[in-house]
């Protein structure tokens, strides 16, 4: 009896590891790159949020694409900088491909849209989940899964917002 109990013990805890290790948050592999040209990208709007401010860019040629009321191309590139008490924290990085939707099921899909957070020195954040990215900009499908929409059609030179 012992020895089954034993076991039943080990099983259980065994099944638990498992469990708890499938729960854990980490940055998935996937195809988005951290812009070359991030020093020529237009800062067209942000926020503040506590001591948080963030300033988010694209290039010119999508904001001019966004305010002709044409899709946003594939190679678009948006930057989210994230600054924290005055100091750069972290980037987030929103990149759309050609098919990129295909490497996620329905459930996940934000169009051809894929997204990556990366720390000050623009390594990947590994502690960060994209799929919850993706379950947030699902909320703007109608928007090309962009929150800036209405900013870019705002913006006439000085960041909006």
């Amino acid at each position: 009896m012992n020895t089954l109990l034993t076991y039943a013990a080990g099983a259980a805890i065994a099944f638990s590891a498992v469990a708890l290790a499938g729960w854990q948050v980490h940055a998935e592999t996937n195809r988005v790159k951290f812009p070359e040209n991030l020093d020529t990208l237009v800062h067209y709007t942000g926020r503040q949020r506590g001591e948080s401010v963030t300033h988010i860019k694209t290039t010119q040629n999508v904001i001019d694409t966004i305010k002709a009321g044409k899709p946003v191309p594939d190679g678009a590139q948006f930057v989210l900088i994230d600054y924290r008490n005055g100091e750069l924290y972290r980037y987030f990085v929103m990149e759309k491909g050609a098919n990129w939707g295909a490497d996620y099921d329905d459930t996940r899909r934000t169009g051809n849209w894929q997204f990556q957070w990366y720390w000050a020195d623009r390594t990947v954040n590994k502690a960060e989940n994209t799929n919850r990215c993706q379950s947030c900009h699902q909320g703007a499908s109608g928007n090309d899964f962009l929150f800036t929409h209405s900013e870019i059609q705002a913006f006439h030179g000085t960041p909006v917002n």
